[in-house]
């Protein structure tokens, strides 16, 4: 089924270029990748808007599109992409005009922590590799008694206007300077340490506040912690994803804790106590009922996670199982027999036990 370009742009079909024009302007604003950044599918709304304007727009390319023709749009974001057709529209990828000062970039690291600290929250040490400020030149990049100087292309601006053909026709756009990578400036004379860039990488720790409640795969961020930018303009930031490490006495089910606990035959069936661990690292006594079967489950609330962000804990589950014995003594045989005889219990005799091992 062919697009129909006409909903795309929410307009009528016998709509005007002015309607059409108006129609395209406010998609491509609601769906810039700018201001939709946790929305994946906004560059393609957008590059859909766009391809609707593309023909909608050109009365020959409409009248063929009215007749059930169809286009080939794999050229229509060549060349520069994306980034250039939001700079035809709204000035050097945003709003606003130029993109302002060079954003250093954002780090991705790892941390372990125990699936106690998953549960109380801890204080922790993450440590990973990123660029920092060079501390030969300060950041400046420049050689030492020298200094950056003004760009003269951009006259410091670190942007210059040009006239781009676009599908709106010709259009003035701020572009990054390419003669200083839209910085401003230029060093002509560049530190040895980091030939220029005004950054050196190395290995970085930082202290992290894991909050209470957290899962495996939870990824926290550190504004302003991740890579520095170049020569003065804003850092990244730092997310940090967590791996909670496995603990032997419990297993994991959302804010509850599962302990599974195993006792004998004459325990199930005659009852006991016993004592079971706590994420709180203090155990707590429970009684085992006479005729407890197995997949019996005793609750203790409030003895689990903490919940992310809220008051309270989950439950701690006790999941009782009963182990049956494969290798058992011919006095232990003989009593099972018995038992089984009272109960009137059909068992294998033990030639036929004998024969199947």
């Amino acid at each position: 089924m062919s697009k129909d370009y006409y909903a795309t742009l929410g307009v009528a079909r016998d709509a005007s270029i002015d309607e059409i024009k108006k129609a395209f302007r406010r998609l491509a604003r609601e769906n810039h990748p700018d201001i939709n950044p946790d929305d994946a599918q906004a560059e393609a709304r957008f590059k859909l808007a766009a391809e609707a304007y593309e023909v909608l727009s050109d009365p020959d390319k409409r009248r063929a599109y009215d007749r059930g023709e169809t286009f080939d749009f794999g050229d229509l974001f060549g060349g520069g992409g994306l980034e250039d057709l939001l700079s035809s529209f709204f000035g050097g990828g945003g709003f606003g005009g130029g993109r302002g000062p060079e954003r250093g970039r954002d780090v991705l690291a790892g941390a372990s922590i125990s699936l106690k600290d998953a549960a109380f929250g801890a204080t922790i040490e993450v440590a990973f590799r990123g660029a920092v400020k060079c501390g030969t030149c300060s950041g400046t990049g420049a050689a030492e008694g020298s200094r950056p100087v003004t760009c003269t292309q951009c006259r410091g601006a670190g942007q210059v206007r040009v006239q781009r053909k676009t599908i709106l026709g010709a259009m003035m756009t701020v572009v990054s300077c390419d003669q200083c990578s839209g910085l401003g400036q230029i060093v002509e004379s560049p530190c040895a340490t980091c030939a220029g860039d005004g950054r050196v990488v190395e290995d970085r720790t930082v202290l992290l506040e894991v909050p209470a409640g957290v899962s495996e795969g939870t990824r926290l961020r550190l504004s302003g912690q991740g890579e520095v930018a170049r020569r003065g303009g804003p850092s990244g930031d730092l997310y940090v994803e967590l791996r909670v490490e496995p603990d032997s006495r419990f297993s994991r089910n959302g804010e509850d804790l599962i302990h599974r606990l195993s006792i004998g035959i004459a325990e199930a069936t005659l009852g006991t106590h016993r004592w079971v661990p706590t994420i709180d690292d203090t155990d707590v006594e429970i009684d085992i009922d006479p005729g407890t079967q197995p997949g019996t489950v005793i609750t203790f609330p409030n003895r689990g996670m903490h919940r992310l962000g809220r008051r309270g804990r989950g439950r701690l589950l006790v999941e009782v199982g009963v182990a049956i014995p494969t290798d058992i003594s011919s006095e232990q045989a003989d009593l099972l027999r018995q038992f089984a005889e009272i109960n009137d219990e059909t068992v294998a005799s033990s030639r036929r036990r004998r024969k199947a091992r």
